[in-house]
């Protein structure tokens, strides 16, 4: 009874063709595959902020946070809900279920949101919503910047207008996220004694400020032939501007804001602050997009680091403090090696039980050539170089080695029986085929659940 095999051993070109097609193939997916570190997850989340200056926690959870949650409750597509309410801030963070239209689920969130919009308080600000996938939640790469000269808040600066625009540039980055950074701002610390003895309330200074302090374009004037752009300074720019505000006029004398409060130069936000190695520090992390070669991508970044490094002012100091992408390099590195060792051990054992140089290159081509063969499959079906898959390339390395060798025995035991190798090759692959395939499939689904436990 002929079987498949017959032709491939018949025609050795054709197997010959097929194996270099198999191989190419594989090799092609091998430079283009997506390297992760844990596959890919379809469970996203939406992210509702929404700033509300003045008020604490409980106000905050009655009047934002509480509302909103009614409301976005009734969309579709939701799993469960978590919400935080602090001071002067609401987030509601919106779980989806699996595989649910990240971009639907938007938009009816959306909708809901604004249908609730007027019902929340006038000085709130308007929420902004934020698609986060599940592969958006940690940074592929962080980035250290120190400095022993220039504070928090000016390295943030820096940052700001010349390291992020260059790192979001980058091909395959999602973004560029300033972690711990400190933006520059006015910063006015009042003081009670001197506001109660001058009867001045909180809501003077703020009114005052807003009132003093805000950008107006003046217009144009416009002759025969010419034409002028006025422009005006309307905002204030120092310090010394700001202490010098007039915040109340009575009988002649002037209560100016230096006279109850304490104006300097510092930073929006005191509540978090980062260090690496002890030292205070600003950190940027690198976010890769979903369809990137993570290995790829972060090793660009390291490129326009170096670039980045050498222009650096004097006194800042920047470096990688964590790259997510070196595990994933070590992985790759470690099933080389396990695949090599396997290959040198296989051959080894057939050379010494079938003592036959000849038997030993069967295993040598076919494992080889299944492996980088099942890359192109991988991409094929959509999967992604990580952790788990490179596991079951490891397994199945023991699945190609059975076969293989079951196959050798077989055809070296038909040999020695006085068969031509011809004989020998199209009766031994015969008798195999069927226990072959039934042994693959056996090992495949126990593989299975020890990958995924993995």
């Amino acid at each position: 009874m002929k079987s498949f095999t017959d032709l491939f051993i018949k025609r050795p070109v054709l197997a010959l063709v097929v194996s270099f097609v198999i191989l190419i193939a594989g090799l092609q997916a091998m430079r283009t595959i997506t390297v992760r570190q844990y596959p890919r997850s379809d469970i996203a989340s939406i992210k509702i902020t929404t700033v509300y200056v003045g008020a604490d926690a409980e106000l905050v959870r009655g009047f934002i946070t509480t509302p909103l949650e009614r409301a976005i409750a009734a969309a579709d597509g939701i799993d469960y809900i978590q919400s935080q309410s602090s001071q002067g801030s609401s987030t509601i963070t919106v779980r989806l279920k699996l595989n649910y239209d990240a971009n639907k689920a938007l938009s009816d969130i959306s909708s809901k949101v604004d249908a609730i919009r007027r019902d929340l308080p006038p000085d709130a600000e308007i929420p902004v919503l934020e698609i986060q996938s599940a592969d958006t939640q940690t940074a592929s790469c962080y980035l250290s910047f120190t400095s022993d000269i220039l504070q928090p808040n000016e390295v943030t600066d820096y940052l700001v207008r010349l390291v992020q625009p260059r790192l979001t540039a980058v091909g395959g980055v999602q973004k560029a996220d300033i972690l711990g950074g400190r933006t520059f701002a006015m910063r006015i610390w009042m003081k009670p004694d001197r506001m109660a003895a001058l009867n001045i309330s909180p809501a003077q200074v703020r009114n005052m400020l807003a009132r003093n302090n805000f950008l107006s374009a003046v217009g144009n004037t416009k002759g025969s032939l010419l034409q002028v752009n006025l422009t005006a300074n309307t905002d204030l720019h120092t310090v010394d501007d700001f202490k010098k505000l007039v915040i109340r006029q009575e009988k002649g004398n002037l209560v100016r804001l230096s006279d109850i409060a304490d104006v300097v130069l510092g930073a929006e936000d005191y509540n978090t602050e980062v260090r690496f190695s002890g030292q205070k520090a600003v950190f940027m992390g690198i976010y890769v997009l979903p369809n990137a070669n993570a290995v790829d991508v972060i090793r660009r970044v390291r490129a326009e680091m170096e670039q980045i490094q050498r222009e650096l002012p004097a006194g800042m100091k920047g470096e990688i403090a964590y790259d997510a992408t070196a595990y994933i390099n070590d992985a790759i590195h470690e099933v080389v090696k396990t695949l090599i060792d396997t290959l040198l051990i296989v051959m080894v054992v057939i050379f010494l039980f079938l003592g036959s140089f000849r038997s030993v290159v069967v295993p040598v081509v076919a494992i080889p050539i299944s492996l980088i063969g099942a890359l192109f499959l991988m991409q094929l079906f959509g999967f992604s170089l990580n952790l788990l898959t490179l596991l079951a390339i490891v397994l199945s390395v023991g699945l190609v080695v059975d076969d293989a060798i079951v196959v050798v025995e077989n055809v070296e035991r038909h040999l020695r029986e006085g068969m031509s190798r011809m004989n020998a090759a199209l009766v031994g692959a015969r008798e195999l085929i069927g226990p072959i395939i039934a042994m693959t499939i056996t090992l495949a689904a126990v593989y299975t659940p020890i990958a995924l436990q993995g």
